[in-house]
């Protein structure tokens, strides 16, 4: 066998073999991302609950100070506007937990993405130079064959 052939089968084999594992390493970087992912969903839960959980004991120690000091919890105005404007920062609070929460996924959705797409590309060149080592020792073979 010539030696031109057998040294380009062997380069063309590990190209593929370095193509592959880029792949591989590429898919499994983009499922740490998907996890990633997951723990950024319940981190942005817990940190909702937990926040929700200040609200509540807040406004509880508010109607108790208030009550304590003699005033009228369900007929006072002033005591309603306050507690009405603790639900719309709450509310706020939570909303922005889950909008970064989203923001935080999307670029990680996107990244898992570059990262397949990457592998892809990794392999589909290791393909294509593969092809051509092969072909280029064919050519040195049938050269040197002349």
């Amino acid at each position: 066998m010539n030696p031109f052939l057998v040294m380009s089968a062997i380069s063309a084999v590990g190209q593929v073999a370095a193509g592959m594992g880029a792949q591989q390493e590429a898919q499994l970087n983009a499922f740490q991302m998907q996890t990633q992912k997951k723990q950024n969903k319940t981190a942005a839960l817990q940190q909702a609950r937990a926040r929700r959980e200040e609200y509540d004991l807040a406004t509880s120690a508010n109607i108790a100070a208030f009550a304590a000091s003699g005033r009228d919890i369900g007929a006072d105005r002033s005591v309603e506007a306050f507690l009405e404007r603790q639900k719309q920062i709450i509310g706020q609070d939570v909303g922005r937990i889950d909008q970064q929460a989203q923001l935080e996924n999307s670029r990680l959705t996107l990244a898992a993405m570059t990262e397949r797409r990457r592998g892809r590309n990794a392999l589909y060149s290791s393909l294509f130079s593969a092809v051509g080592t092969v072909g280029e020792g064919y050519y040195k073979y049938k050269t040197v064959e002349v």
